[in-house]
């Protein structure tokens, strides 16, 4: 669990992660030594797994962003796990329960680039794909808060 301190670094981390330390202590009301120990044992209890950059997929050309669920043929499902692995265009895959074991998130510059991709796993398993329109919620965090 998390005290007040933790929630309201990682809340304004949240907006904010390239914060100076010395911002971040002063949003708080900590000294900065104080902020760098609680940042270092969130990042050894695994809480803070990674400083990262968000880049909109858009500005480097990839146009249509697709959700496609993925269900192995009989025999094939390691080889449609490190098909999807060792295919750039996919983001995201969750392994899950259900008809499908996958379903994954990939991002594509053109029909066609989506063609190929799925091409590549067509023998291996059968995919049922839906082109994203919009997103109304972007990937988020859970609530830091309970109650």
């Amino acid at each position: 669990m998390l005290d007040d301190v933790e929630q309201k670094i990682l809340e304004v981390m949240q907006q904010d992660a390239r914060i100076s330390l010395k911002d971040l202590a002063a949003r708080v009301g900590m000294s900065s030594p104080s902020v760098s120990e609680r940042l270092r044992r969130l990042e050894e209890r695994r809480v803070i797994r990674g400083y990262t950059v968000d880049i909109d997929p858009k500005a480097l050309g990839y146009q249509l962003q697709a959700i496609v669920r993925i269900r192995p043929l009989p025999g094939h499902l390691h080889a449609v796990q490190a098909l999807i692995e060792g295919t750039p265009e996919f983001s995201e895959c969750d392994k899950v329960t259900g008809e499908d074991c996958y379903i994954a998130r990939l991002f594509v510059r053109s029909i066609e680039q989506l063609d190929q991709v799925l091409d590549r796993i067509v023998d291996k398993a059968e995919t049922h794909t839906a082109i994203v329109k919009t997103q109304p919620i972007r990937r988020r965090m859970p609530p830091l808060r309970i109650g």
